[in-house]
């Protein structure tokens, strides 16, 4: 069975991307899952075939276009016979809407987002949950304490957090932020039939009945080799959880402006925000 459409699901780690990947793969039109390899593979190539590369006169726009895309359906290629629509997910497509437009110009990139501090807080909770493990988004010296891992998951460029921010500030303020659907977390979990019947409407989907209570997704040995067994893993019954911060105050407080999608006079380009 042929793609028939292609979205990308972006934003921030730990903001419900896992989550909405499960609920969609309840629809049996759609193929969608954890973070793919597919926007490495771009990275990986486009290198090789522009610039200084020994072999980039051989390469038209054009040719360039038409192998990205190729790849994208090869990699993709046995899953329409699950779904017509795949959405792929990588926290750095939003760096690439420019590509992305080229490529698949129907595409829309859902991007999951989540009060910056939580996002930060959902990490911390996940180290101490996992107290035996060393995770690979560390390194040794940053891992020794709360302030050491929030400056290396914040930093702009590789941090887990701060690159996934940047990029999606990027493409907030570019050309193509009438791509982005920002799908919050507070949304998706405290109402998320309303939520998704907003989404699959903004999508151009025909609305689909979705099992709240019974939702099931995990990537046991992809987790454990992350050092962050769990990562993955999502409670059956979608709801949002009240508790207390794992932070330190001053880390908390630091990042609570950071939520420039709910600042309006913000949104230059009319992105939507559910």
């Amino acid at each position: 069975m042929p793609i028939e459409d292609v979205h990308l699901i972006s934003g921030l780690p730990r903001s419900g991307s896992t989550l909405l990947s499960a609920l969609l793969r309840q629809n049996p039109r759609f193929h969608a899952g954890m973070s793919s390899p597919v926007y490495s593979l771009f990275s990986a190539l486009l290198p090789k075939m522009s610039g200084s590369a020994e072999f980039a006169p051989f390469f038209s726009d054009e040719r360039r276009y038409r192998i990205l895309h190729s790849l994208f359906c090869s990699y993709h290629h046995d899953e329409p016979a699950q779904g017509q629509v795949v959405f792929d997910t990588n926290r750095s497509w939003t760096a690439k809407l420019s590509l992305i437009d080229k490529l698949f110009p129907r595409a829309r990139v859902i991007c999951c987002v989540r009060d910056m501090s939580w996002v930060i807080d959902s990490v911390e909770k996940m180290v101490r949950r996992n107290p035996s493990h060393v995770s690979s988004m560390f390194n040794s010296k940053a891992s020794r304490n709360v302030y050491g891992r929030v400056d290396t998951l914040m930093d702009p460029e590789n941090g887990l957090i701060g690159l996934a921010w940047s990029s999606l500030r990027e493409a907030w303020f570019g050309e193509h932020a009438s791509k982005l659907i920002l799908l919050r977390y507070e949304s998706l979990t405290r109402e998320p039939a309303q939520t998704m019947e907003r989404l699959y409407r903004a999508l151009g989907e025909q609305p689909f009945q979705h099992d709240f209570d019974n939702v099931a997704y995990e990537e046991e040995e992809f987790d454990e080799r992350f050092g962050m067994p769990g990562l993955h893993t999502i409670n059956r019954r979608v709801e949002f959880v009240e508790r207390p911060t794992v932070l330190p105050p001053e880390i908390f407080c630091k990042y609570v402006d950071s939520n420039f999608w709910l600042n309006e006079k913000l949104n230059t380009k009319s992105a939507l925000v559910l």
